[in-house]
């Protein structure tokens, strides 16, 4: 498969708070993951960054100016926007960059340029909603990155794929009620941010939430994925798959209570290339989320993406 990964300095330079668990050191480990000779065809690649107005692709302007608004003006400096998300100076541009990413990687795949891409980028993005920032993310680049598929490329069904281990309130806020979108998360419930249950199936069906009980590892993951998500494809059967790729279901991760292990990404990596296989013209964009844990993020971000340039 031909596989890129957009990345960007940049990233590094959205600061968080001494402690926070979002913070620049997880590139670090996945750059020094991505320095074994696995990867030396992979196809790495500038993110660009989006312009502003990218942001009301599935945003509203309040939104977008109010997150502008409380970006501070001088290094060192660090706002709160609510309980969990903080900008320094160069936040504002690094989200921006995360969105250009996530649309450079939907032009990569439609045009031909690449099979699948992932974006290595940061602030992750999956808890904003359609007028609120939280959970460490400013903007929605999954969202985004679906609408401009739809505007930009004509597709008619996007699926979303969300294995991060805190449920994808914000996703799943912007699609409620679009059939055009099929929005499917495993996570861990009861867990922050508090949604997802199985009852919550949205406007039309299209919301597949498969929550995991606290302390279970890979065969009940693997069962949610088998019974719900992969189902839920193949009945779609969407134009492209976005990939909310978190990896702090990973059982050396702090924030959570699930035992997956790296292996675990690998197989359901797989299994969404073979739904793209079938009816995707395997496009695949992923875009990292969340994993707090360096070690258990290197190993299992690595085998992800070994995955998606094997096939």
């Amino acid at each position: 498969m031909s596989t890129r990964l957009y990345e960007h300095p940049i990233f590094l330079e959205h600061v968080t708070p001494a402690g926070h668990p979002e913070r620049s050191d997880r590139l670090r480990a996945i750059n020094v993951a991505l320095e074994h000779p696995n990867f030396a065809g992979l196809d790495r690649k500038r993110a660009p960054q989006a312009a502003e107005e990218a942001v009301l692709l599935a945003h509203p302007e309040e939104h977008l100016l109010s997150v502008l608004r409380q970006v501070p003006e001088e290094d060192g400096e660090i706002n709160q926007l609510e309980a969990d998300t903080y900008a320094s100076r160069k936040s504002f541009e690094a989200a921006l960059t995360g969105i250009g990413g996530a649309m450079a990687a939907v032009d990569d795949v439609f045009t031909g340029k690449a099979d699948n891409v992932f974006v290595a980028g940061r602030p992750p993005g999956h808890h904003a909603e359609k007028t609120a920032a939280m959970g460490f993310c400013f903007f929605n680049n999954a969202a985004i990155a679906a609408r401009h598929a739809q505007r930009v490329y004509g597709a008619e069904r996007v699926a979303i794929v969300d294995w991060d281990v805190h449920h994808g309130n914000g996703t799943q806020d912007i699609f409620w009620d679009d059939p055009s979108v099929l929005f499917c998360s495993t996570h861990q419930m009861p867990l922050y941010p508090g949604t997802g249950a199985k009852e919550e199936s949205g406007k039309h069906g299209t919301i597949v939430n498969a929550p995991l009980s606290p302390n279970v590892g890979s065969d009940h993951f693997r069962e949610a994925f088998k019974s719900r998500v992969l189902p839920a494809l193949f009945d779609f059967r969407p134009d492209l798959i976005i990939i909310s790729a978190g990896f702090d279901a990973h059982h050396r991760d702090p924030l959570a209570q699930i035992n997956l292990v790296g292996e675990d990404f690998d197989w359901a990596t797989g299994r969404l290339l073979e739904v793209a296989d079938q009816s995707a013209a395997n496009r695949v964009v992923s875009l990292l989320e969340g994993g707090y844990d360096l070690e258990g993020l290197a190993e299992s971000a690595g085998l992800h993406i070994l995955r998606m340039m094997k096939g």
